[in-house]
């Protein structure tokens, strides 16, 4: 079963998201926050697998929170909630340790998906979140053929890493290189081993960085 934490201060997306996810069988909502303070103090006693984090709340925010949360022993999965506004927000998110983003409006499947995703350590990236992201925040650099700093790649390894940034999860890129997904976290660890990064997310941001991504993907 996976344990999932909702944080956001309106309680019309803490409830649908709560029937949306208590509609699947393998997860369960062990707890809703109103603000950061809560979300911090649930997420130490009641050690969820995901933290579903807005941003915007009241008292403690959900950047502070994310912050705090990470440096609790074993600290859950978080995916932060955001809308097509807030760039700065999601730069600060991932800084914070935010593992993944998903837009408030996303589909319940998208949803759904996230939260199974982040529970096994993976993530799903919405590709436009993290579009916006680089290009307000990050200076692409454009030279033909691979970039330098993804050379070390192999070639299997640079589909898998298009495949991230168009927002798939393991079990998506698995589908479409049909291959095992096993296969597919071997190549994401190589991935992030090869680069010098920690997750998902800054593989994404590193591939827009260097324009592969957005050449290619």
């Amino acid at each position: 079963m996976i344990r999932v934490l909702i944080a956001d201060d309106q309680e019309l997306v803490r409830t649908g998201f709560r029937v949306i996810l208590e509609s699947e069988g393998d997860i369960e909502v062990v707890a809703e926050a109103v603000n950061g303070h809560e979300a911090v103090r649930q997420a130490a006693l009641l050690k969820p697998a995901v933290v579903l984090m807005d941003i915007r709340m009241p008292e403690l925010d959900g950047l502070a929170a994310t912050e705090q949360i990470q440096r609790q022993p074993d600290p859950p999965t978080i995916v932060v909630l955001t809308t097509f506004d807030q760039n700065e927000y999601v730069y600060r998110a991932l800084r914070a340790g935010a593992a993944g983003f998903l837009l408030k409006d996303a589909p319940s499947s998208r949803l759904v998906a996230a939260v199974r995703a982040a529970a096994t350590g993976d993530s799903l990236i919405e590709p436009s979140i993290t579009r916006r992201l680089v290009e307000s925040f990050a200076e692409p650099t454009v030279t033909p053929g691979i970039p330098a700093e993804l050379a070390q790649l192999t070639e299997r390894e640079l589909d898998v890493l298009r495949l991230i940034g168009r927002g798939l999860s393991n079990a998506e890129i698995a589908a479409e290189m049909v291959v095992a997904e096993t296969t597919v976290k071997t190549h994401v660890a190589r991935i992030l081993a090869k680069l010098g990064i920690r997750d998902r997310v800054q593989a994404v941001v590193r591939g827009y960085q260097t324009g592969f991504i957005r050449r290619s993907g």
